[in-house]
């Protein structure tokens, strides 16, 4: 069966949540929003590809940092509401330079940091 980006299940600005998980690692490095054509275009070149919210625009993960997200495998859930790329990573994902975008916790009622940006 041909898969039709459309077919998922957007919100209400036509954006759905992408959780990108490390295919080495299997850690999770940030949650961003695609919509239908940018789901298409990660499909179609294998280069991960957003929606940016506040720039009202396609976001190749990486194109200005050098810091890019092959695809390597991309499903969504069960209520089609949520997507997960499985992606090949290069460099930090995180815009504050850090590998994964969950870099803080809470620990007994504290924030802790648990990585460092990257040299």
């Amino acid at each position: 069966m041909t898969f039709d980006p459309n077919s998922l299940k957007y919100d209400d600005k036509g954006l759905i949540p992408a959780i990108a998980q490390d295919v080495q690692t299997g850690e999770i490095l940030m949650l961003a929003w695609m919509n239908a054509k940018s789901v298409a275009m990660t499909l179609d070149t294998g280069k991960v590809t957003y929606w940016s919210r506040s720039r009202q625009s396609f976001w190749i993960k990486g194109e200005s940092s050098g810091h890019v997200q092959e695809l390597v495998d991309f499903r969504f859930d069960c209520d089609k509401d949520c997507i997960l790329v499985t992606v090949n990573q290069a460099g930090p994902a995180c815009h504050t330079n850090r590998r994964s975008c969950f870099y803080t916790a809470v620990r007994d009622g504290e924030t802790v940091e648990l990585m460092q940006p990257e040299a």
